[in-house]
């Protein structure tokens, strides 16, 4: 499928383009001023023009708000904010053939940037790989998405995010160290499929000892440098979260995992040299069904690490808290993480927040709305009743979704 160029026309005759009267504030260092959809969920075709001003998106449930939410999601690695299989992204009754497309122009601190994606249909039809573009030109992989955009987001899915497994969880705390490291992205697509193709010759029995070496000696680099990553993102963010003032819980933060805890006792090589003995020694097992369970592919390395929480007035772990303390304590971590990017970096990440004031009293959502601005991020934000939005005034661009119709509100 040939990606549109990012920001063209939609395919539409008169494609609905939607606007919100500018306010002139300063603009932050890194927003998404247009966005395009074609063929996306429910939306045919759709083009949302804004500032760099925080975005409300309200309406009834089921009018495609989380959509707009996901396409923008989709300007950062990985498979968006539902974790959906590319297949499943396409509109429903969408032309054979036709795929479906993101594209917007992202402000960012070297000047705009004109971002393509959607998938790959040059293919027969089944494809899962996701093509990018970057300012027209087309680029390998996802991975340089994280040069230009930091997103983090939350989701009402995400509300156990605490009480289920530690996949949900690594991968909050990777898509942090996205924001600081872009690097970090490509390490861990590396360690992943060493991985993946490590499990894959044990299990079928196929690999001989140089091919596995091979495999696992990328595991070792690559996965001590992930594991460092964590180790790092998590100190810094600590000390954000000893910053925070106002309602939300004071968060302690830790990560868990076997070459973590080499990692505070030892250097990277000597833990990388640990890693490669330890894969070494253990194909026998890894090969059997001992490595299954989540995660998969063996018993040791970053994939079986943890991102561990603590609400701190409480002194209790946080999947022992009841819902909406859980809740509190993530808004919690987004803001810090928030004001760690706008310290270190000079520019806050975007911040996808879906549903989320409808679950916060009146002192919480206006310390929300507070920090949001105060930070200067550009925050989508998504609900069902505009008043609750009402702290944000002439600060927001306001928009209406009614049946995939996006109307200035």
């Amino acid at each position: 499928m040939p990606l549109p160029t990012p920001i063209q026309t939609p395919p539409l005759e008169n494609p609905p383009v939607v606007e919100n009267s500018p306010v002139k504030v300063a603009a932050p260092k890194l927003a998404v001023t247009r966005l395009t959809l074609t063929q996306f969920r429910c939306y045919d075709g759709a083009r949302l023009n804004t500032d760099a001003r925080p975005v409300v998106l309200t309406g009834p449930n089921g009018a495609g708000k989380t959509n707009l939410l996901e396409a923008v999601s989709f300007l950062s690695p990985g498979r968006g904010l539902r974790r959906a299989r590319l297949a499943e992204v396409e509109r429903i009754g969408s032309p054979a053939g036709a795929g479906w497309a993101v594209a917007a122009r992202v402000e960012t601190p070297l000047g705009p940037v004109d971002i393509g994606t959607g998938r790959d249909m040059t293919t027969d039809g089944t494809s899962e790989r996701r093509l990018v573009r970057i300012d027209g030109h087309p680029v390998r992989g996802q991975v340089a998405l994280a040069e230009h955009v930091a997103l983090t987001w939350l989701t009402p899915q995400m509300d156990r995010l605490f009480v289920e497994g530690t996949s949900g969880r690594r991968r909050f705390l990777d898509r942090l160290v996205f924001g600081f490291d872009p690097a970090h992205a490509g390490r861990l697509s590396r360690y992943e499929h060493a991985l993946r193709e490590r499990s894959r010759l044990l299990r079928d029995g196929r690999g001989d000892d140089a091919w596995l070496s091979a495999l696992e000696d990328e595991m070792a680099t690559s996965g001590v440098a992930v594991a460092a990553a964590r180790r790092d993102m998590v100190s810094r963010l600590q000390q954000a979260c000893e910053q925070a003032t106002g309602p939300f819980p004071r968060a302690d933060l830790a990560v868990s995992g076997t070459v973590e805890d080499w990692l505070a006792d030892q250097p990277a090589l000597a833990a990388e040299d640990a890693l490669r003995r330890r894969l070494a020694d253990g194909r026998r097992f890894d090969g059997g069904s001992g490595s299954a369970g989540e995660g998969g592919g063996g018993t040791i390395g970053p994939h079986r690490s943890d991102l561990e929480v603590r609400h701190r007035g409480k002194d209790m772990p946080a999947e022992v808290c009841s819902t909406g303390e859980q809740k509190a304590l993530l808004i919690a971590i987004v803001l810090a993480n928030a004001r760690l990017m706008a310290a270190e970096r000079g520019q806050p990440p975007l911040l996808l927040l879906d549903e989320v004031a409808a679950h916060l009293d009146a002192e919480r959502r206006a310390a929300l709305f507070g920090e949001i601005l105060a930070i200067g991020a550009q925050a989508w934000l998504t609900g069902t009743d505009v008043g609750m939005f009402a702290g944000l005034g002439d600060a927001a661009n306001f928009f209406r979704v009614e049946d995939a119709h996006v109307l200035p509100a």
